[in-house]
């Protein structure tokens, strides 16, 4: 009996792996898609029926040695020009990497260090202390999490307005990063509490006992036990920032300051013809993302399992 349930138990563990093979090579089959189109030339491109490998000659269907690979797409998104003034000798002029980029990366880095400070003091005092009205604010908070951007895009786009009639100094990308800040903190809030209630309350009150403050035991003692957990917050809304759209499309004004995301949609209506340089486009902007979440990968899971478990 116990040779019929391991052999059992053999074949369902093959059968999951083979459907999570399968659902894997899904998800990457449009990825792997774009890697290829971007190496494309045009004309092996538009080529009816089409070709995944454009690696045929006249007379065999597949040879290796004879596929046709060009960076023609790359170079047209990058624009590279020699500069000997610059450190590298050359300068990346493509309004993409040059200008849009640069955008997101400020967007993505401020407002993910903002939402870590704020969703850190935020979960350790839901999680260590009790006041009136606690669970109730909590329930406001998660509520929050679920509506969409979508919805509250008009009234964003009409407060931005005003506070530019008003003469107020408050300049778009300042004025985004806010939006983005309230837009992912309030998960934060429930992640950052996961985190702090997993730390016993006796290094707190250890902490409080030998002197220090309700601040000085956060910072000194239950921070960095939870700094996991805060980087994967801070991971978590720097690829969300990083991927957004709508916002920084409808709420900045000026088109210099508005994100990657933007000038994908800039350079989509201005080479939609040419996939190839469409496609290099895409691996551009989303390389930086792939990077950060291989290296931290474990961070990000962690996040999601110990902020919906716990709490």
């Amino acid at each position: 009996m116990s040779d019929k349930f391991k052999r059992a138990h053999h074949n369902n563990h093959w059968l999951i792996h083979c459907c999570l093979i399968f659902v894997c090579m899904v998800m990457m089959f449009p990825i792997i898609i774009a890697i290829i189109e971007s190496f494309k030339l045009q004309q092996d491109i538009e080529r009816n029926p089409p070709l995944l490998f454009p690696c045929d000659t006249s007379t065999q269907t597949f040879n290796l040695f004879a596929c046709r690979w060009s960076t023609e797409g790359y170079s047209r998104v990058l624009v590279i020009k020699s500069d000997p003034k610059s450190l590298l000798g050359f300068d990346i002029t493509g309004t993409i990497i040059s200008i849009y980029l640069g955008n997101t990366l400020l967007y993505a880095t401020t407002s993910s260090l903002l939402v870590v400070l704020l969703a850190a003091t935020s979960g350790y005092a839901f999680s260590r202390y009790n006041f009136r009205g606690k669970r109730t604010l909590m329930t406001a908070i998660i509520a929050i999490t679920g509506v969409p951007l979508l919805t509250i895009i008009l009234g964003l786009y009409q407060m931005g307005v005003n506070i530019r009639k008003s003469g107020i100094p408050l300049d778009d990308r300042v004025y985004l990063i806010i939006v983005y800040v309230g837009l992912f903190l309030p998960l934060s809030v429930w992640i950052a509490k996961g985190f702090f209630d997993a730390i016993p309350r006796e290094l707190d009150d250890a902490a409080l006992i030998d002197g220090c403050s309700h601040l000085g035991a956060l910072f000194r003692v239950s921070l960095p036990l939870a700094l996991p957990g805060l980087l994967a917050i801070f991971l978590l809304t720097f690829v969300n920032v990083w991927n957004e759209f709508l916002a920084g499309y409808l709420l900045v004004s000026n088109n210099k300051y508005k994100p990657v995301m933007f000038g994908l949609y800039n350079f989509l209506g201005q080479n939609i013809i040419n996939l190839q340089v469409i496609g290099a486009a895409c691996i551009l902007i989303s390389l930086p993302i792939i990077v950060i979440f291989l290296i931290f990968r474990r961070s990000f899971f962690q996040a999601m399992v110990e902020g919906a478990i716990k709490g």
